[in-house]
């Protein structure tokens, strides 16, 4: 029950402040390169903590205790958000916050990985707790932003900040997890060599599709809290409705296997990247259907267990098992970092100045309908990549010299 606690709230945090703030900053009156260096924090965290944070934390220092210094950083630095409007205080808290969090995802499994005695049929439940949290963190934003008035968003960073608070304290009551033995050289070494796999064709062509994926993925958050309010759904309801996507993604995640029995890698994934497609050319056709764009959220389960999950499968069932988790984290620095990171970089530009009209008010009108068919097309682009070069053998070679 710890574990899923654990698990509950640490992805409660994330949930809680992730998908309001990008039509938050613009109500702080950042332009598109301000808005981009901040949310760019998250995915600079993914790489900085795949190359140096978790290389060190967990060989230096046990789990448990790296976790709760970390998420009590990161919760104060949440509170100080709350209370922050200017650009530069606001950027450093940012990344101050997002540098000590995102290491804490892989550090968060490697404490449940360590108190589990059959990790194969207990991590998926305790996981699930974190889907849990991420639904739950939505619904104390429905009673905590009641109007229109953006200001009250920074309830949403006083929401996390306390959950990371009450982690802090509590990861010193989890499982005791020492730090791995071995060299920081090893983690290193494991790294390069699953990169060497990048020689194998199906391994490059599921690596660039993620990337691309990941890129799309990340848009639809950068883009639909203010594309929701724009057709008339009030503030309070845009992250409950957001939720559905992960109520989608437990079930969708319960039935992950019976699809990829009958339909094998390929088609599985190929049906995850289309979800996206879907739900943005819904977007773009039908913006006066509020009830087809709030049903369309339910695409999202589709979007990530028949893709980034069926990736993550893809990767432990079909490469050697000495690079296995390496690998992982190498289509994490797709999934994490680079995708998000170049969606990051362009979608607020794209959205204030390509794609948009600021009147004399200052306020930004979108015109979504062309906006969309960027991340759809972008989508269907990958979808039939994925079908045409994606041909992987039975087991990946042992070494890529015998490639």
């Amino acid at each position: 029950m710890k574990l899923i606690l654990m698990m509950f709230l640490e992805f409660f945090i994330w949930g809680a402040w992730f998908p309001l703030v990008f039509g938050y900053l613009p109500y702080l009156k950042f332009d598109p390169s301000q808005q981009s260096l901040i949310l760019n924090m998250f995915p600079l965290a993914a790489l900085l903590a795949m190359f140096v944070s978790n290389q060190v934390a967990d060989k230096l220092f046990s789990a448990e205790k790296t976790l709760a210094v970390s998420h009590l950083i990161g919760g104060l630095c949440m509170l100080g958000l709350s209370r922050t409007t200017d650009f530069v205080p606001f950027l450093i808290l940012m990344g101050l916050h997002c540098f000590f969090y995102v290491p804490t995802i892989s550090i968060s499994n490697a404490i449940a990985f360590n108190a589990m005695k059959d990790p194969s049929r207990e991590f998926g439940p305790v996981r699930m707790g974190g889907t849990i949290g991420w639904i739950a963190a939505a619904w104390p934003m429905f009673f905590l932003l009641p109007s229109g008035d953006k200001s009250l968003v920074t309830w949403t960073f006083v929401v996390a900040g306390i959950a990371s608070l009450v982690l802090a304290a509590f990861s010193l009551t989890l499982p005791h997890t020492p730090p791995r033995k071995g060299s920081q050289s090893e983690g290193w070494m494991a790294f390069m060599k699953a990169g060497k796999y990048l020689a194998v064709p199906c391994i490059l062509v599921l690596w660039i599709v993620t990337f691309i994926d990941a890129a799309v993925h990340q848009l639809y958050f950068s883009w639909t809290e203010r594309f929701l309010t724009a057709v008339g759904i009030e503030q309070r309801w845009i992250m409950p409705i957001m939720s559905i996507g992960q109520i989608a993604e437990i079930l969708t995640m319960a039935i992950l296997g019976f699809f990829l029995s009958r339909l094998g890698w390929r088609i599985t994934m190929i049906l995850g990247i289309l979800g996206h497609a879907v739900r943005f050319a819904v977007f773009a056709f039908f913006p006066d259907q509020p009830a087809i764009i709030i049903s369309v959220q339910i695409l999202h389960g589709i979007c990530y267990a028949f893709f980034f999950a069926t990736v993550y499968i893809f990767v432990d069932e079909y490469l050697p098992k000495d690079v296995r988790s390496s690998a992982q984290g190498l289509f994490n620095f797709m999934i994490l970092g680079a995708g998000p990171f170049a969606a990051n970089s362009i979608a607020p530009y794209l959205h204030d100045k390509l794609y948009g009209v600021v009147d004399s008010d200052g306020l930004v009108t979108t015109h979504y309908a062309k906006l969309f068919l960027i991340p759809m097309f972008a989508g269907i682009f990958a979808a039939v990549f994925l079908a045409v070069a994606f041909w992987p053998a039975k087991r990946a070679p042992e070494t890529v010299q015998s490639h």
